[in-house]
C-alpha cells in the first residue's frame, strides 16, 4: 500500500471546507430548532 502524500495534502483544503459545512448546517438546525421551541412554547 502506498500512500501519495502529495495528494493528501492538496486535498486537506477541500476536506477542511466539507468538514466547516457540515459543522455550520449542523448549528443551524440546532438554533432553528431551540428558537422554534422557544417561540412555540405552551404554558401549561
Amino acid at each position: 500500500m502506498k500512500i501519495d502524500v502529495q495528494a493528501l495534502l492538496e486535498s486537506l483544503p477541500y476536506m477542511g471546507k466539507g468538514m466547516l459545512g457540515i459543522f455550520i448546517v449542523t448549528l443551524t438546525i440546532i438554533l432553528t430548532v431551540t428558537v422554534l421551541n422557544k417561540v412555540t412554547n405552551r404554558k401549561k
